[in-house]
């Protein structure tokens, strides 16, 4: 009898799920012809594709009660915060208490009110770092952010380098190194990712470390995370450097071309790409007819003018074979 009771029970769950199934679907159906039905938001009605029939109108609309006309607008009489970011070692969710001792009104704070401020500013920043792991990831992320502005990094390279941070910081991988050292090998490596890279020597100019110990560093986070960063293209710093010396699009196109002809020989296995791109745009240039000079490439690339010279010479010999091929 139970066994007969559950399958009876079974049969008529499987029979309202059914019968479920087909209301939903002729809700989505027009009952007219059966057509597909369309909501349409700015009027607040929904219609069937099909036939045109109006199937609910004076629906609800779940959007802001106020209108805006431009940007600015929006963003004035948005009601939101500020979204989290990783850039910060809160994520953005806590409050902050203005420096200026003056109300929202624009007053001045009387004396007892200014040292009630300061005593709240104190407690308030007491807890927002409570432990060493917030006031360690507080100082990285100061350093991420001080030298991603020196280098032109954009935002989202930013938020990739705090994540390799915080992972670096979760899974103890800074004990016997500084924080310097390793906030300074996430941001290398976020450059690298993203494909915007930097050279060692940018890193290491705006970096408050060693390059031998950035270098090191970066090869010990890029191991133990299991990170996938590719080796550097030396095409993707030929738009930075022609812009730097104001070359044509002439010149950056021929630079991109002795870059690919230098692949296609195995002229760049174990060069700098920094170095190639260098000598690539310096000869490009010249080709182009363009005036430049080693010295300026050399100040824009921050690579040696010898280095230039040597890569310069590798290339045009590539060139050479291609067409002689």
């Amino acid at each position: 009898m139970t066994n007969a009771s559950s399958t009876t029970r079974v049969r008529r769950t499987e029979r309202e799920e059914e019968t479920e199934t087909e209301t939903e679907d002729n809700d989505l159906r027009c009952p007219e012809c059966s057509g597909q039905l369309v909501t349409d938001d700015e009027h607040g009605e929904t219609v069937c594709a099909d036939c045109g029939l109006v199937v609910d109108e004076n629906s609800v609309d779940r959007g802001p009660e106020w209108r805006a006309f431009d940007a600015s607008e929006k963003n004035e009489k948005s009601r939101v915060g500020a979204p989290t970011t990783n850039t910060m070692h809160d994520k953005g969710l806590s409050t902050n208490i203005d420096w200026r001792n003056k109300d929202a009104y624009g007053n001045s704070l009387g004396s007892r009110q200014r040292e009630k401020m300061q005593r709240l500013r104190k407690w308030n920043e007491r807890f927002r770092t409570r432990d060493s792991k917030e006031r360690n990831l507080k100082q990285a992320l100061g350093e991420i952010d001080r030298m991603a502005s020196a280098v032109g990094l954009p935002t989202n390279v930013r938020e990739t380098a705090s994540v390799v941070y915080r992972r670096a910081l979760d899974e103890d991988l800074l004990p016997g190194r500084s924080i310097e050292g390793v906030s300074t090998a996430c941001v290398y490596a976020a450059a690298r990712q993203a494909g915007v890279p930097r050279s060692l020597d940018e890193i290491a100019d705006v970096s408050r470390v060693e390059k031998n110990e950035i270098a090191r560093t970066y090869r010990y986070v890029v191991r133990e995370l299991g990170l996938e960063v590719q080796p550097a293209d030396p095409e993707s710093y030929v738009p930075r450097f022609a812009s730097g010396l104001d070359l044509s699009d002439e010149a950056e196109h021929r630079a991109r071309s002795l870059l690919q002809n230098a692949k296609e020989q195995g002229v760049h296995s174990g060069k700098s790409p920094v170095g190639l791109a260098a000598a690539a745009v310096y000869a490009a240039a010249l080709l182009t007819n363009e005036k430049t000079t080693q010295a300026a490439v050399s100040e824009v690339a921050d690579i040696s003018e010898v280095t230039i010279r040597n890569r310069y010479h590798e290339l045009l010999e590539a060139e050479e074979s291609i067409g002689v091929a």
